[in-house]
């Protein structure tokens, strides 16, 4: 079995309140969090309006499944309107 922390941080240019930081991102909890191998969590940098640190955890039973996952976490998180850092 295999367990893989993956951490990314963004940066949320133009962002005038926390409302608006939460719905720029919240499509990265939508799709991830119904994952059954998947936990994920806005880890840091809760009360910041330009940033924001969010965790994965990954859970499978081979390391070419956890790449295959987190790929695609990495894939989504470039196509948010966010930088990520």
């Amino acid at each position: 079995m295999e367990i893989v922390l993956m951490v990314v941080e963004f940066h949320l240019a133009g962002c005038r309140t926390l409302k608006e930081k939460r719905h720029r991102l919240s499509g990265i909890r939508d799709r991830f969090g119904k994952e059954s191998n998947v936990a994920v969590c806005e880890s840091d940098y809760h009360d910041l309006l330009h940033q924001a640190q969010w965790s994965f955890v990954v859970i499978g039973l081979s390391r070419r499944k956890v790449d295959q996952t987190l790929a695609g976490i990495d894939a989504v998180t470039t196509r948010v309107d966010v930088q990520v850092k």
